[in-house]
């Protein structure tokens, strides 16, 4: 039986409440005391309420006695237990000597996983057992008085075991100065899964579903309606496109279509990173690997990737050695970390992109074709936005809207959207857009900055175009065994440069400006080469 006395606040009133339960030789498993609150847990199987409260009527100051469920500390205990067994991560309190002292039901899950039990085994059964006994990883050198974290392996499964040290001050008889010593440590074990999620968060805040992708004309709508089939078949993907199609958007809005949805999606471009780099960011390695390898090692994102998906952008750029090593494991999707010797499995779906031809890479030795197999067993091919003329429209709306947003949060201001001019427009449409849909994004972006509130005008694109034009043409370069005489090659050269240009200043007379010749001149070439 568990009750609460309620009394005056009187100096030994408490001593002679206690006295009281002592006379009459009642067995209490606890005690507590508050001001003018004495809560008592008391084990007798016919004692009564009623007699309680005859036995304390001749303490005087006694207000009131009443039974209740728990003492406060137990329900203090209960509050925290239900919050620990709430999170989904392992937690495990040990003391100074690596003793447990309380765990979580996730904690009390993993655990029980681990060696072969003939019976249920309770959270109760692990208190007061050294924590080495079942995380061999662990021991009491690792509980020191400084905050740890370091990669592990539980049943083939690896986590990140967080150490965070639990510090009391005790007054030193010597120094009379306050000394903080570790009385125990909360060890957190987060699964790769988990923290993937959380980088993958970092990476993109924004939702990538196919309704985010933005046009309506037949070439997208058609890769859409291929995507989202090829979403359902958990196989590798081969994304090609020219830079800034928009290559990581149709993977993570394919990953998103997916059963692995919930899941980490984690990108890496390898044509960022050096060889040895790469190969540690791709597959992890183990402490002391090599040098400046932190001390527990750390995972790699195929690790981190588990369950979900992992982007390699520009997978042309890989090294020759890493290309084998890849093949290597997506044979049968194991790996080992840098300097390890464990065999891991992985369980990830592998999304590839290039804005290379790898065939033409292949043929010259430099792209191993064996991989090109593995990679491309789905293949999605992106068009260029010059081929995508009918949907330049939404997506010029699009980003005039959040560059005009943008430049109001900078300028703490509210900037009015611009609008475009039929001339405007149709100088967007008529562009090549050697850079696509990042180029698209990035020219009106300066033309909304530089912006004083009135339509977006002819002239205004070509101020900000023209920086984004070199002066020789693309593809000007000449084969010799194409050249028949000088007036050819000459023709084909001015054909090439006032194709480039003149989408750029579409009157003669600016592109007689630009290239320093009479308005006639320009006029006469554009009738020859039937430019319209």
């Amino acid at each position: 039986m568990r009750i609460v006395i309620e009394s005056s606040d009187r100096i030994g009133i408490s001593q002679e409440i206690l006295a009281v339960f002592a006379k009459q030789d009642w067995n209490l498993k606890a005690v507590e005391i508050t001001s003018c609150f004495t809560y008592v847990h008391v084990e007798y199987n016919e004692l009564t309420l009623a007699e309680i409260e005859r036995c304390l009527a001749s303490v005087a100051g006694v207000i009131n006695v009443q039974s209740i469920n728990l003492l406060p500390s137990e329900q203090r205990e209960n509050h925290l237990q239900a919050l620990l067994d709430k999170m989904p991560e392992p937690i495990i309190d040990v003391d100074s000597n690596g003793l447990i002292l309380a765990m979580n039901k996730a904690s009390h899950k993993l655990l029980s996983k681990i060696g072969t039990h003939k019976h249920a085994v309770s959270i109760a059964d692990y208190l007061g057992k050294p924590i080495e006994n079942f995380i061999s990883q662990v021991s009491q050198a690792m509980l020191t008085n400084t905050a740890t974290s370091q990669a592990i392996t539980i049943q083939n499964k690896g986590y990140i075991l967080d150490i965070t040290p639990v510090l009391s001050n005790s007054l030193a008889k010597q120094d009379k100065n306050n000394i903080e010593q570790v009385s125990g440590s909360v060890l957190t074990l987060r699964s790769m899964n988990t923290l993937g999620r959380q980088i993958s968060l970092m990476q993109s805040h924004q939702e990538h579903g196919f309704d985010n992708i933005i046009g309506q004309s037949k070439s997208i709508r058609l890769i859409k309606a291929q995507s989202l089939r090829f979403a359902e078949l958990d196989l590798p993907v081969l994304i090609s496109g020219e830079t800034g199609t928009g290559k990581e958007l149709i993977a993570r809005a394919l990953h998103q279509a997916s059963s692995r949805a919930k899941a980490p999606f984690l990108a890496i471009n390898c044509s960022a990173l050096p060889e040895h780099l790469l190969e540690s960011e791709l597959f992890g390695y183990e402490g002391g690997a090599f040098t400046g390898a932190q001390k527990g090692g750390k995972p790699g994102l195929i690790e981190l990737a588990e369950g979900g998906c992992l982007f390699l952008d520009e997978i042309a750029e890989m090294s020759p050695y890493l290309q084998a090593k890849l093949l290597r494991f997506l044979q049968d999707l194991t790996y080992r970390r840098v300097g390890g010797t464990k065999e891991l499995v992985a369980n990830i779906r592998i999304v590839s992109a290039s804005h290379q031809n790898l065939n033409e890479l292949i043929n010259q030795k430099s792209f191993r074709e064996d991989l090109y197999y593995r990679l491309n067993v789905l293949s999605i091919e992106l068009p260029p936005l010059r081929d995508r003329v009918d949907d330049i429209s939404l997506l010029a709306d699009f980003f005039i809207e959040n560059a005009a947003k943008q430049v109001s949060n900078s300028q703490q201001s509210n900037i009015v959207k611009p609008k475009f001019t039929v001339q405007a427009l149709s100088l967007l449409q008529g562009f090549a857009w050697p850079g696509n849909i990042r180029q698209l994004q990035n020219v009106l972006f300066s033309v909304v900055a530089l912006n004083n509130g009135d339509d977006i005008g002819a002239d205004d694109l070509l101020h900000v175009l023209n920086k984004h034009v070199t002066n020789q043409p693309q593809d000007s370069d000449v084969g010799i065994e194409t050249v028949k005489d000088w007036s050819s090659a000459q023709a084909d050269f001015e054909a090439k440069l006032l194709a480039q240009l003149h989408p750029l200043f579409p009157t003669t007379r600016k592109l007689a400006e630009r290239l320093n010749v009479s308005h006639n001149k320009i006029a006469m070439k554009l009738r020859e080469h039937g430019i319209k």
